[in-house]
């Protein structure tokens, strides 16, 4: 299977770091003056007084004149920049449906937006209208125009679109899985709470419009020009929609022009695995762009913003034709641990033929962009391995509800795990009733001496935590657990292994399934612990209680020198070992 994508050579810069967080800084001054006004609007669940005592210190604010340039400045800069980074994509393939929408919702703020700002904003500085709350509910709720609906659009959209732009920028956050469910119910309570209090406001003066004499003083209290006024408005309301509207087709006409114009010239090509291929100008796209044209699918969480690493790649050949990486890339690969050879897809440009692999499925989440153990990417290093299987469970478990044996199983694990944690290892995974635990990836550059000494002492934990399950459960044994320990050094690979929810970090190679023919062969010297002499020999101090003896282990040519152990639970003095 082939994709070809020959582009255009659409190389108009897309907006850097700094601009990035320019966009991200006006988008939260929007954002407070947003949820400002909608705590605002909130107020009028108590009583109209409230929303317009509310009123007075919300224009305060944002009425005055550094407010005035912060708001309107944030929000010129914000769409400038939000305009920039839509329409300077190469392409709007592979873009996710919230940034889509987000975008879309955006698009439309404007337009729907510009009745609500010239009614009140603007009549208030250019005619010296008094926008009271009262004036803006008798003229949204009580007189039931379309402007009511529209404006209950106009909320929803922006606060719709703020969420996605405050979803996005904290995704990213360690925190932020942990606070999603305390956030996700503030945006969806401040909307309807606001909803809710115009509502009871507006109803509260359609009351009062029933008293001539509260009537007449906000009548009074307006100081309405005249017809003029709603001139004025209409007139405003149709340039902000038509220059917008001029604006965007100019916008996709640029775009499109640009794209016609470069597209004969000479092109690198990109390969990929499975013979698929992109075909870009040198230098003017990225490798994330290029997968987006050609439809071939590519990870990026952030949206090819530099942010998460999900789009990274590992260089196979034209590694020496790509720019050396920024600072800010170093540091999100940094980040994650990753090994030379690896780049993030959307910053670098190929001016040369580049074969890539993307490291992540297309479907990454987020988590993948936070800091990743040393070993994801997978290295040979030196460490201990320890096997261990419980023995006489199986006869246990075919006498038993299963609830009973479920019970068990997890006392048992939960024993394990805490002596080999204890013991300062790692639990890799339980296999059926068997442990499979690593040591030594701490001290990995170290040699790995305290790997082996480790594992000893958790071997010795082990055992006296399984004497503690058979006491605590003599009772209801008809014999008691017996356990099989085999621990083996050496160098193997260790890395994050799996598909899907089933990924973790494992060991393979030699040593481990050394490791687990020593656990079998407890069996053959009716051990509780077989362990090799090497790992014994770097430990130091071996106990006397250990029998020396030789096996010939499958797949090895030579004997293997090994220990063994009747009763681990000597180990278990950490005087003895380390």
């Amino acid at each position: 299977m082939s994709a070809v994508a020959r582009s255009g050579g659409w190389s108009l810069p897309r907006p850097g770091r700094r601009a990035a967080q320019l966009r991200l800084a006006s988008g939260l001054v929007l954002f407070a003056f947003v949820a400002t006004h909608y705590l605002n609007h909130a107020a009028g669940l108590v009583s109209l007084a409230w929303m317009e005592a509310g009123a007075s210190a919300f224009t305060a604010v944002w009425r005055s004149l550094p407010g005035t340039v912060l708001l309107y400045g944030g929000l010129v800069v914000h769409a400038a920049l939000a305009l920039w980074s839509t329409f300077a994509r190469r392409t709007w393939r592979g873009m996710g449906r919230g940034e889509a929408v987000q975008i879309l919702l955006g698009l439309v703020i404007v337009p729907l937006a510009v009745a609500h700002v010239s009614a009140t904003r603007g009549i208030d500085e250019f005619w010296d209208f008094n926008d009271r709350y009262a004036y803006v509910l008798h003229s949204l709720y009580v007189t039931e125009s379309w402007d009511g609906p529209l404006q209950i659009v106009l909320l929803l959209v922006v606060w719709l679109h703020s969420c996605l732009g405050i979803h996005y920028w904290l995704r990213l956050k360690p925190w932020y899985p942990r606070a999603q469910l305390t956030l996700y119910t503030l945006a969806i309570l401040l909307p309807l709470a606001a909803l809710l209090g115009f509502v009871h406001a507006g109803q509260e003066v359609g009351r009062l419009l029933g008293d001539p004499a509260w009537r007449d003083a906000y009548r009074d209290s307006l100081n309405y020009a005249g017809p003029q006024v709603n001139a004025w408005v209409y007139a405003m309301n149709d340039r902000v929609r038509i220059g917008t509207a001029v604006l965007l087709a100019a916008l996709l006409a640029g775009r499109y022009a640009w794209i016609l114009l470069d597209r004969r010239r000479m092109r690198v090509t990109i390969r990929y695995p499975d013979s698929r291929t992109a075909q870009i100008l040198p230098g003017s796209a990225t490798v994330l762009e290029a997968s987006r044209e050609a439809g071939i699918p590519h990870a990026s969480v952030c949206g090819g913003r530099g942010r998460c690493s999900t789009c990274r790649v590992k260089i196979l050949e034209g590694v020496a034709g790509l720019a050396d990486p920024s600072a800010d890339e170093v540091r999100v690969l940094r980040r994650v641990n990753a090994p030379p050879g690896v780049r993030l897809a959307c910053q670098i440009r190929p001016r040369a033929d580049l074969q890539v692999v993307p490291l992540l499925p297309a479907g990454a989440q987020p988590a993948e962009a936070r800091r990743r153990d040393r070993f994801a990417t997978g290295q040979e290093i030196e460490i201990c391995v320890l096997f261990a299987d419980l023995r006489a469970f199986t006869r246990f478990s075919e006498k038993k509800l299963p609830y009973d044996v479920v019970f068990v199983a997890n006392q048992y694990f939960r024993l394990m795990g805490a002596a080999v944690e204890r013991a300062g290892g790692r639990v890799d995974k339980f296999i059926g009733d068997g442990v499979m635990a690593l040591f030594g990836l701490a001290e990995a550059e170290a040699g790995g001496d305290a790997g082996c000494a480790a594992a000893l002492r958790a071997a010795g934990y082990m055992a006296q935590a399984l004497q503690e399950l058979n006491d605590s459960m003599g009772h209801d044994l008809d014999e008691p657990f017996r356990l099989g320990i085999g621990i083996h050094t050496g160098h193997a690979i260790v890395g994050e292994m799996g598909y899907g929810s089933a990924v973790s970090i494992t060991a393979i190679g030699d040593t481990v399934n050394t490791a687990s023919r020593l656990e079998a062969a407890t069996k053959e010297f009716g051990a509780q612990l077989v362990v090799s002499r090497e790992v014994v020999d770097r430990a130091g101090n071996p106990p006397d209680a250990f029998t020396a003896a030789e096996i010939q282990v499958r797949g090895r040519d030579q004997p293997l020198g090994i220990y063994w152990l009747a009763d681990a639970t000597v180990l278990a003095e950490e005087t003895v070992v380390g």
